[in-house]
């Protein structure tokens, strides 16, 4: 479903983004195989991981190059995406799933905390985005893939920075579908459920002990068909949607449109607030649930 095209995908050494890596790799695509080998808090571990996937790639009989740049810095996006224009003449193919993980409750959370998890997300995205979006102007053609995450779209406790970013990531796949619609270049989210080291390192009390069990069920490889899909020629007529992949089970996001409406063609008040646009409204109030409460089954 790749064959001929170049992918970048970030992140790619481990867990998910090593899956997509060596999916996109088997069904055709050259992969620019990047990832800076950090551990989660985003110290320097190894360059090994990426070389590891390429050496992989390889084996399998397929074509991949390694990148050990880091997408929170724009002159590292660059020079990414053009070491895919030097190794294989072009670029078709984007995958930003590049992260890192600072979980702190709010109130303890620091502005380090902050700045490093959006640098890495929403920063990560936007320049790598950047940085393809003109090669995908030029040959009029392209493909954007982003991880979003339910902490964003439903709601997790102590992860207000990866939260935000993650929503933030929303808005930069719509925006980018809406700016480059015209140019033949489509942009779409997916939300990953799997195990991974990151999901690992995410505090749990005890009564969640049973639920991280199924969780360890949900491997990476799960969602790598899911961005070789969006990442085809096939998925033409998909853009601008959010899909969210848990195991086998493949679901459609819902995007925020008006739920109701209330009006007093008088204007308002805040005492008619209080007595007419909260009664009427108050039913329709989206509950304050985080993502388990949403996923609440056991996937199979």
């Amino acid at each position: 479903m790749l064959e001929n095209k170049v992918a970048l995908v970030t992140g790619a050494g481990r867990g998910i983004g090593r899956e997509m890596a060596l999916m996109m790799a088997a069904h055709g695509a050259k992969v620019v195989v990047n990832d800076p080998g950090v551990s989660l808090e985003g110290k320097d571990e190894t360059d090994g991981p990426a070389n590891e996937v390429v050496r992989d790639i390889k084996a399998a009989g397929g074509d991949a190059v390694a990148d050990y740049g880091s997408v929170s810095d724009s002159a590292s996006a660059k020079a990414m995406v053009t070491r895919a224009m030097d190794t294989f003449g072009k670029i078709d193919v984007v995958v930003n799933n590049a992260g890192i993980l600072r979980d702190v409750i709010f109130h303890k959370m620091t502005d380090e905390d902050w700045d490093s998890v959006i640098k890495v997300h929403l920063y990560g995205s936007y320049y790598v985005s950047r940085a393809a979006a003109e090669h995908f102007r030029k040959q009029e053609s392209g493909t954007f893939v982003h991880m979003t995450s339910t902490s964003g779209l439903v709601g997790n406790p102590g992860q207000a920075n990866y939260s935000a970013a993650k929503m933030g990531i929303i808005g930069l796949s719509k925006s980018l579908a809406l700016d480059m619609a015209k140019f033949n270049v489509r942009s779409n989210c997916i939300s990953p459920f799997a195990w991974s080291r990151m999901i690992g390192s995410i505090p749990n009390t005890p009564d969640q002990e049973e639920r991280l069990k199924s969780l360890r069920m949900l491997t990476p490889d799960k969602i790598a068909p899911v961005a070789v899909f969006l990442a085809s020629d096939d998925s033409k007529e998909v853009n601008g949607q959010i899909f969210a992949v848990r195991g086998n089970e493949v679901f459609l996001m819902s995007q925020p449109r008006p739920l109701r409406s209330v009006h007093r063609s008088e204007g308002w008040t805040p005492e008619t607030l209080r007595d007419h646009m909260l009664p009427t409204l108050k039913p329709s109030f989206i509950p304050l649930h985080m993502s388990r409460d949403v996923f609440s089954w056991t996937p199979v």
